[in-house]
């Protein structure tokens, strides 16, 4: 097959919020309300400016390095305007977006890079690790860790570099359901390239509008039907790696006894090891029937047990999420959706996708399970999830505009931890927002499940103070600390970049931040890919 890219011109992202712009909705008098009674939002919060008015400093690097630049890369593809280089500037977290607000961009690169091939992306690292310059590898910005804002004090200078012209479907192998990608694709432009010969990838994060295949990868990301495709690291069988040291050609075969898989340095080291410049991931057959139900249990732990028992001993599906009773309970975005006696007990999500017999019995089946645990079926609850599913950032962004503090955070842990993990979770976050004068709504979800366990996904609201992202990083403090002393990881797929680290350090011990040291020294010497994020010095 020849290669092939999208057509259509790629999307820029809101410069201070999540995606189009204008999508973030108006917040509704009965929401206005719940803000001011419920949590105290007195006053609106900071609004992003016009990106035309924002100053920026001028970049550092000099003539002689740009020119070096152009020479690798094509001059055209060298960007030192303004408004790029706030583009690129940190991720999509809430102090991002906070800091941007308020004008703090110092993050900014001094230049944006635009490479087209594996090769100029060697010919990069090669001149930022002669002249010291730091890369930041860039794919749809949507890094909510600060995986986005490497440490860049002692360099030269910063770069990002934007694999967005790297967007190709290479080859697809039918026979052995393989498709060799290029990193810059966004997850629409990837399903599209591959829906066209009647194939999919099967993985749809929050995220999934923006983000890029060399960022789940990079990032080790977990999709909302997870629980019947797999997470993103799951279906990566072979990377092609670019590193200051040269080139890494990883994996032959789905799986091999030929010594450590090296893969795994790679899924999950957030750039900072080397730049992803090509996969080959597993695909399936296109699914042609696709059923989501919203299903009411009594308690989130009544709730957790059936999800359990479903991933356990069958029969799966290819979506399985459970709200607990305060998300249940809120429901911002339509409550009239989940059915009758929507304000109680606990909603989950439970999807089916495959061919017509295959949703038909194994929603059938599942079915008899959830109703004989008690379940009751929420009309239209399915149906609005999978309508809005990626609608959550613009709320948030709906959220922040009228003065209230709207962040989330994950983790993961084996079911018989559970419990404790979210009690503990949602304790630090209550005590220390609380504290400060700001008592919040912590609402949570299980979002990703396994045969030995789970993940939970917390969303906190609260009011903004005068100084939010400092708030928000002692409430987020907490909630480390309290994930790690209840044996629950402090991630599960948002990442470690360089909010996570002190934490990650502490879950990997002593010798673990050894052993990533060394493949840094090893892979990157002069310490210029994403300095900081992950590791450290």
């Amino acid at each position: 097959m020849a290669i092939e890219r999208p057509t259509d011109p790629y999307p820029d992202q809101s410069w201070a919020g999540w995606g189009d712009s204008t999508q973030v909705p108006a917040l509704s008098d009965q929401i206005l309300g719940l803000l001011r009674d419920g949590l105290g939002v007195k006053q609106p919060g900071r609004t992003a400016g016009d990106l035309d008015d924002v100053c920026l400093a001028s970049g550092r690097l000099g003539e002689n390095a740009l020119d070096a630049l152009r020479e690798a890369v094509g001059a055209d593809h060298v960007l030192t305007d303004a408004a790029a280089r706030i583009r690129h500037t940190r991720g999509k977290s809430t102090p991002d977006l906070l800091r941007a607000r308020a004008g703090d961009l110092a993050a900014a690169p001094d230049v944006v890079l635009a490479p087209a091939s594996h090769d100029q992306v060697l010919s990069i690292l090669e001149v930022c690790s002669q002249r010291r310059v730091a890369v930041v590898p860039f794919g749809g910005g949507t890094s909510v860790t600060g995986a986005l804002e490497p440490v860049t004090e002692g360099y030269e200078g910063l770069v990002a570099l934007d694999l967005r012209r790297m967007n190709a479907l290479v080859s697809l192998d039918e026979v052995s359901r393989v498709a060799e990608l290029e990193p810059g694709l966004r997850g629409p432009e990837a399903e599209a390239l591959l829906g066209a010969r009647g194939f999919t990838i099967g993985h749809f994060p929050q995220s999934f509008e923006y983000a890029t295949l060399g960022g789940f990868a990079a990032a080790r990301s977990s999709g909302q039907a997870s629980a019947g495709y797999g997470r993103f690291d799951d279906l990566v069988l072979g990377l092609r790696v670019a590193t200051p040291k040269g080139t890494l050609e990883l994996g032959r075969a789905p799986k091999s006894a030929a010594g450590p898989d090296l893969r795994q340095l790679i899924l999950g080291s957030e750039g900072a090891f080397g730049v992803i410049t090509g996969l080959r991931v597993q695909v399936r057959p296109a699914p042609a029937a696709c059923l989501y139900e919203g299903w009411r249990f009594e308690s989130f732990s009544a709730g957790a047990k059936v999800m359990r028992h479903l991933v356990q001993d069958g029969p799966q599906p290819t979506v399985l999420r459970l709200s607990d009773e305060a998300e249940t309970a809120l429901n911002l975005a339509q409550p009239t959706e989940l059915g009758s006696g929507s304000g109680a007990g606990c909603l989950a999500i439970v999807g089916y996708e495959g061919d017509e017999a295959d949703v038909t019995d194994r929603s059938g089946r599942a079915s008899g399970v959830l109703q004989d645990a008690g379940a009751v079926k929420a009309a239209g609850a399915g149906e609005h999830w999978a309508r809005e599913r990626y609608r959550g950032p613009y709320l948030r962004d709906a959220l922040l505009d009228a003065g209230a503090l709207v962040e989330t955070l994950e983790t993961v842990t084996l079911w018989s931890g559970l419990d404790d993990l979210y009690q503990a979770v949602v304790g630090a976050l209550r005590d220390s927002l609380t504290a400060q004068g700001t008592p919040p709504v912590v609402l949570c979800h299980i979002s990703h499940v396994y045969r030995s366990g789970a993940s939970l996904y917390f969303t906190v609201g609260c009011a903004q103070l005068e100084d939010p992202v400092g708030q928000w990083r002692m409430a987020k403090a907490a909630a480390s600390d309290a994930i790690l002393s209840a044996g629950g990881s402090i991630s599960h797929h948002h990442g470690v970049g360089t909010d996570h680290l002190d934490w990650y350090e502490r879950e990997i011990g002593e010798l673990g931040v050894e052993i990533l040291q060394a493949v840094k020294r090893t892979l990157d010497p002069d310490w210029i890919l994403n300095p900081g994020v992950l590791v450290r010095r």
